[in-house]
């Protein structure tokens, strides 16, 4: 790629940031259906945890995929550490606490899943581009 990475994405940043929006959109769908549908089923379902606590981790989604999409110096590292302990969050205390406290039932199931697993795919593809890899078809 001939574009200087410093003033413009690299396509694997571009391929992690478009992963990373698939990833918060299908999260605030799913938490925003937990805080009114579910509201009261658990003590994590109700518009006041929406607002305090899962809006503070899509602001700053939307932040490191902002700085992927300008292809800021830095945001792969960025991006790939904050992929990376999503995912840690997810395994370790997502899962084993909060998701068995909901009583989960195959919504749930398929959104924490499928998070978790866009959340790999962002940072397999972050780790490429720290490791100054590029991958080709074929």
């Amino acid at each position: 790629m001939d574009a200087d990475p410093t003033t413009h994405p690299t396509t694997l940043e571009l391929h992690a940031a478009w992963i990373l929006v698939a990833t918060f959109t299908l999260s605030a769908i799913y938490e925003l259906w937990r805080a009114t549908a579910k509201a009261g089923a658990s003590r994590h379902d109700s518009m006041r945890v929406f607002l305090t606590q899962d809006l503070v981790l899509y602001i700053l989604g939307a932040i490191v995929i902002a700085l992927l999409f300008a292809g800021v110096t830095g945001a792969a590292w960025i991006g790939l550490i904050f992929s990376v302990l999503l995912i840690l969050v997810s395994i370790f205390y997502y899962n084993p606490k909060i998701m068995l406290e909901r009583h989960p039932g195959l919504i749930d199931w398929f959104e924490d899943l499928t998070y978790t697993g866009l959340l790999f795919v962002a940072a397999a593809l972050l780790a490429y581009q720290v490791a100054g890899k590029v991958l080709t078809a074929g």
